[in-house]
């Protein structure tokens, strides 16, 4: 990626941040009283996709992004507090992400927000807010909201019978000598037929782009190819990710056109399934089609999973 680019990016994420790439504190912020739709940053996704050459008028996959936003909260008329698990779902084709700590302190300027007579009211509200306010920071008009009680983990697992990699090769017997994305390390193996391969690890680590701090996840790969890589090269894939400073979309949509590229495979589906930090969870998932993407990840992308109980009794 061109250092212009990097600077581009680092000056839009760092907007909210508490520090921003040089160390230097941004002042303090004060939630305010009302709904306030001028703390959303957007960050152009082309920013970091020419890095991958990945063409923005001909995407070479079909995805979404999944927000699980844990510490939501605002108020009935009466002042009665309304709280629960907030998702949020958008399409990889919108022309920004919004950058994390934008959405979590847009989200926190709810919280003395009165927004309905009845719970029912309240949610019908936010949910149409949210999406009036996010489409034009995303730049897209799809946009799937849903306010929730939770009833379980918000991740539910993606579909299939994926293999722990970390379980199928002994890592000891490895040696992981990259820390920088390095998809040279990965060895391609042929066969007569293609088949398919599902592969899972819980050892990716990224970090954030303006911070620096780590960011921990499991990653999905499922491959439908004559062309298949070694459960050990793909291992150390994965592992090459851990100094590598990017926002978790560009994570996954980095190892989907890595492999895509490599394989050419009749299906791919790469998702990244983040650990939770500062309340939001991010899950962005890419695939060959739609077909491919529901066949693994309906559950992610559905904001009315079977998982929660909504607020709509």
């Amino acid at each position: 990626m061109s250092n212009d680019n990097i600077d581009k990016i680092n000056a839009i994420a760092s907007a909210h941040l508490g520090k921003a790439g040089d160390g230097s504190v941004v002042k303090p912020y004060v939630t305010p009283d009302e709904v306030d739709p001028s703390l959303l940053v957007g960050v152009p996704r082309v920013l970091n996709r020419t890095a991958y050459e990945i063409d923005e008028e001909n995407l070479p996959f079909y995805g979404k992004d999944t927000w699980n936003c844990y510490e939501f909260s605002t108020l009935t008329d009466n002042g009665f507090p309304v709280s629960g698990l907030l998702r949020i779902v958008y399409p990889s084709d919108s022309t920004c992400i919004v950058e994390s700590k934008s959405l979590k302190l847009y989200l926190n300027s709810f919280n003395m927000m009165k927004n309905g007579r009845t719970i029912d009211e309240v949610v019908a509200n936010v949910e149409d807010r949210i999406f009036k306010d996010l489409t034009p920071v995303l730049g897209t008009d799809w946009l799937d909201v849903g306010l929730m009680f939770e009833d379980s983990d918000a991740r539910k697992p993606i579909a299939g019978d994926f293999t722990q990699i970390e379980n199928y090769v002994d890592p000891t017997a490895i040696s992981f000598e990259h820390f920088n994305e390095s998809p040279d390390i990965l060895d391609v193996v042929e066969a007569s037929d293609p088949y398919v391969r599902q592969w899972r690890s819980s050892v990716l680590r990224s970090n954030c782009r303006v911070t620096n701090q780590p960011d921990w996840g499991d990653v999905y790969i499922a491959i439908k190819g004559n062309k298949q890589v070694t459960a050990e090269s793909l291992l150390q894939y994965i592992v090459s990710m851990r100094k590598e400073n990017h926002f978790h979309e560009e994570i996954a949509e980095c190892i989907y056109k890595r492999l895509h590229d490599l394989l050419e495979p009749e299906e791919l589906f790469v998702a990244c399934l983040y650990t939770r930090r500062g309340g939001i969870d991010i899950n962005p998932a890419r695939a060959t089609s739609d077909d491919v993407f529901y066949k693994y990840a309906s559950g992610l992308a559905d904001p009315w999973s079977t998982n929660f109980k909504t607020l709509r009794q």
